[in-house]
């Protein structure tokens, strides 16, 4: 068992460090990650996710490459165009926007900066974490729709599902929902209101890669895998999963080893001509080292892992 704490490169999703326990079993290595926020009952799924991966390893594969999206932080335009064009190849890009403290202005010459460092042809997809409400989403789609030479899609532009099939109603953009399914108590609400044209998946938040093959197939829409924010250890489990569907028409978000200072193993998941293999990862000693996370901060997240081992040990079986 490990805990990592890591920098990174810009700050993202409102953090500066990501942390995280790995635990080796028979199978190889599993993450253990949950944001310091999410309360145990959350974090249960989280350890679900990291015991499938230690103890059961994946299912077989059906693909040997995942095509990837380089992710764009809330940055300004000159650092925008520079991730891109340092992203290994990937030609899709997801850029967030609805960041608090930023203008329209602001999105815009990201957008701008993001297209022309990929190309006319290159895929542009927006994410704004649920942050709009129905009138500011229509409008402002509209204009990054314009900015960007076209959105490929916008990803949880409302926090509900009711809001979100409003937008879908009102926008050409075709619309994704991420927390609508992994932060739902019921994700299936999403498809009974008809409120997304994709749905993305992420391995931990949702129990495992074999939880989530079973969500998508009973879902039925396009999926997209994307990462939590993860280790190169935890990004392995969304490669299995992306490799494992039947299907896999987007290129997924699990390009976010480049978002990290450094990593828990030698040899990072990180793209190759907008690709990245599909294989093991193995936490490496000296990165272990290099990567350890403050005494404090280890006991704090052994004690987490305690209390959650408590609530999937009672579990139904």
């Amino acid at each position: 068992m490990h805990v990592y704490s890591i920098p990174l490169r810009t700050r993202f999703r409102g953090i500066d460090v990501r942390e995280g326990l790995l635990v080796q079993g028979t199978a190889g290595w599993g993450e253990f990650s949950p944001f310091r926020e999410y309360d145990d009952a959350e974090a249960a799924a989280w350890w679900r996710a990291a015991r499938e991966a230690a103890e059961e390893g994946f299912p077989a594969p059906v693909r040997d490459a995942i095509p990837v999206n380089v992710t764009v932080p809330a940055v300004d335009a000159e650092r925008a165009h520079a991730i891109v064009r340092a992203s290994g190849g990937c030609t899709t890009a997801k850029v967030k926007v609805a960041e608090p403290g930023q203008s329209e202005a602001d999105e815009i010459a990201r957008l701008e900066a993001v297209r022309d460092a990929l190309g006319p042809s290159g895929r542009i997809r927006v994410d704004a974490n649920g942050a709009w409400d129905v009138e500011t989403a229509v409008a402002r789609l509209a204009v990054l729709d314009r900015a960007a030479g076209g959105l490929e899609y916008a990803e949880q532009p409302c926090a509900s599902v009711a809001d979100l099939a409003a937008v879908r109603r009102r926008v050409a953009v075709p619309v994704a929902a991420d927390e609508s399914i992994r932060r739902a108590s019921d994700p299936y609400a999403v498809v009974r209101a008809e409120a997304a044209d994709v749905i993305v998946l992420k391995v931990q938040p949702l129990g495992g890669v074999r939880a989530c093959l079973r969500l998508a197939d009973e879902l039925g829409l396009p999926v997209v895998v994307s990462s939590a924010l993860e280790s190169s250890v935890g990004l392995a489990a969304g490669i299995a999963l992306a490799a494992a569907l039947p299907e896999l028409p987007y290129a997924c978000g699990l390009a976010t080893a480049h978002l990290f200072t450094d990593d828990v193993t030698a040899e990072p998941l990180l793209p190759r001509d907008g690709m990245i293999a599909v294989r093991p990862v193995a936490a490496d000693a000296a990165a272990l080292v290099r990567t350890a996370a403050s005494p404090e901060q280890a006991g704090w997240w052994r004690d987490r892992l305690a209390r959650v081992r408590v609530l999937t040990e009672q579990e139904p079986a």
